[in-house]
């Protein structure tokens, strides 16, 4: 039986995925091989040696603790792309909140309630909420994958002028980018030409704080931020600055904190980006088969710490190998299959910056200590064998 923890409120889309199986998932497992999360912090939780792997149902991960998981050769996943849609739609409508003073007007008319002149006053008043349309506006859009290609196509279709910056764009990313939209060689170059900006970059050391004094620089006056990435991406002492002297018009997050919250001309949103029932439908279901088919075949797919190996056993034997991405290590691992008297039917090996996975797939009858002589070998992480 394989235990699976829920460590959040997981759509049933997701946990049915396990049904048929010999899975236990729930909330209050012990000793689970997988955990599927949301938004739990899981940097304080001791990782048992039998966790296989971790599913995030959403695209961040700084909630959970990355290198200590590749240490220990733990699986992070997410899933990329799953609640693209429901961001991109929020993202449409944070321009348009950006834009037009809609949320002002509309805490305004409340106060009216009860008046019986509400009807003149509204048309009296209404000029105080008054905004600019998006039609032949520049927009910049900082970080091409799944969702900002999607904004960036949408914005272009409501007739925006789009440029779009990501250096590390990739292919599937940029064959779904409309021609239409101008690629932008720097940060700066985004900040110069456009009047909205809006962000989709990954929190990560090199991001935080990303839009900063420094930035700021070389924006236009009243330009207008959308921020559905991660709060922390942007200098908040930096955007307050900028919003008192005008550099910045107006400022929508989809992270208010007490100090944002504080801060005029801004939008705060309550972290709805991916707030959809379809988007947690569509994480959950994804984070779930990536689970799955990694505890039934070995397979990773959207890992963000090992790279991506897709394929199906074909033979009685599969030994998986997470180890060091370090010289003489397929050498080794072969020298101890040998030495076993285990013939390699197919070897897959790939890697990713300091991690690397491989995989054998045997006919053979394996030896009851071949886990021990393989983990044996320096720079291995974690070994198992799955039997069909």
């Amino acid at each position: 039986m394989a235990n699976i923890k829920l460590m959040n409120k997981i759509s049933p889309i997701g946990t049915d995925v396990f049904k048929g199986g010999d899975y236990n998932v729930g909330e209050d497992v012990e000793a689970p091989v997988g955990l599927m999360v949301r938004s739990a912090a899981l940097h304080d939780m001791e990782f048992g040696p039998e966790l296989l792997g971790i599913a995030r149902a959403g695209i961040g991960v700084n909630n959970i603790p990355i290198e200590d998981c590749s240490k220990k050769g733990i699986v992070v996943f997410n899933t990329p792309g799953a609640n693209a849609n429901a961001v991109k739609e929020l993202a449409i409508a944070a321009l348009l909140l950006a834009s037009r003073n809609i949320t002002g007007g509309v805490e305004w008319a409340k106060t009216l309630a009860g008046d019986a002149e509400a009807a003149k006053l509204v048309e009296k008043g209404k000029s105080k909420f008054e905004g600019p349309e998006l039609l032949g506006k520049k927009l910049g859009v900082i970080g091409l994958g799944a969702i900002g290609v999607m904004v960036a196509n949408t914005a272009y279709n409501l007739g925006m002028e789009v440029y779009g910056y990501d250096p590390y764009i990739s292919i599937n990313a940029a064959w779904s980018l409309s021609r239409h939209v101008n690629k932008s060689d720097s940060l700066k170059a985004i900040c110069e030409q456009c009047d909205y900006i809006t962000i989709h970059v990954p929190l990560n050391p090199a991001t935080k704080g990303y839009i900063n004094d420094e930035l700021f620089s070389h924006m236009k006056d009243g330009v207008r931020i959308i921020n559905l990435s991660r709060g922390e991406v942007v200098d908040n002492a930096a955007m307050l600055k900028a919003l008192e002297s005008g550099k910045v018009a107006k400022y929508v997050t989809d992270f208010p904190s007490a100090e944002v919250l504080e801060m005029p001309n801004t939008v705060c949103i309550p972290h709805l980006g991916a707030s959809t029932p379809e988007s947690e439908n569509n994480c959950a279901y994804m984070a779930a088969a990536q689970l799955k088919n990694y505890i039934e075949y070995g397979i990773i797919k959207n890992s963000v710490n090992l790279p991506e190996v897709d394929t199906m056993p074909d033979c009685k034997y599969r030994i998986c190998m997470i180890h060091e991405n370090i010289p003489n290590m397929i050498s080794q691992l072969t020298t101890a299959l040998g030495d076993a008297g285990v013939n390699i039917e197919h070897l897959t090996n790939k890697s990713k910056k300091d991690m690397a996975y491989s995989i054998i797939d045997t006919n053979d009858n394996l030896p009851a200590d071949l886990e021990a002589k393989v983990s044996a070998v320096a720079g291995i992480l974690k070994v198992r064998v799955i039997a069909y």
